[in-house]
């Protein structure tokens, strides 16, 4: 029997005892996390660094807080992401200064298949706004509702702003699918 199975639902993180409902909440949900944060993040890396102090952060300190941990998770996910690209700047200026060398923007995946390259390049390519709130929708299991209170924005705009990303991303697999 599968791990996950032993919680009733995604809302509860306590099965049985506290050492065994983490691991099979982490197990279950983990994944998912590291998609979200891989879309903050610049590499596999800081993803899973990112995910980790959120989780434990979350599980020492928020757990018993109300409404969906998910939700909660996510946004501590993307907090976390914004201090290691905010430390990181601050680092690539300092070793900039000193050295000369500046950082690049993303890290490339060398053995990524063409189609994976098209949607990363679609990705990158969108507005940050569009690519946030694609990122909670998806990744972060988000409703627009959520996403709203989250960014600071009416549900309306979040809705549209994922309708756009996805007809962008659409428009671009179209296009690679015709060229390729």
């Amino acid at each position: 029997m599968p791990l996950n199975k032993h919680i009733p639902d995604n809302r509860r993180m306590e099965a049985t005892s506290p050492d065994e409902s983490w691991k099979d909440w982490f197990q279950h949900y983990g994944p998912k996390l590291l998609l979200c944060a891989r879309q903050w993040t610049r590499s596999q890396a800081d993803a899973e660094d990112v995910v980790q102090e959120a989780f434990v952060r979350f599980w020492r300190h928020q757990r018993h807080l109300g409404g969906d941990p998910r939700a909660l998770l996510v946004t501590s996910i993307r907090r976390a992401a914004i201090d290691l690209a905010r430390s990181d700047v601050r680092r690539a200026r300092r070793e900039e200064e000193s050295a000369g060398d500046a950082e690049r923007l993303f890290v490339s995946v060398p053995d990524a298949d063409d189609r994976t390259q098209v949607i990363e390049n679609a990705l990158r390519r969108l507005p940050d706004e569009q690519r946030e709130v694609l990122t909670l929708k998806i990744w972060g299991e988000m409703t627009f509702y959520e996403i709203g209170n989250e960014l600071d924005i009416p549900l309306n705009t979040a809705a549209s702003r994922y309708r756009y990303a996805l007809a962008a991303l659409r428009s671009a697999m179209t296009i690679a699918d015709c060229h390729g």
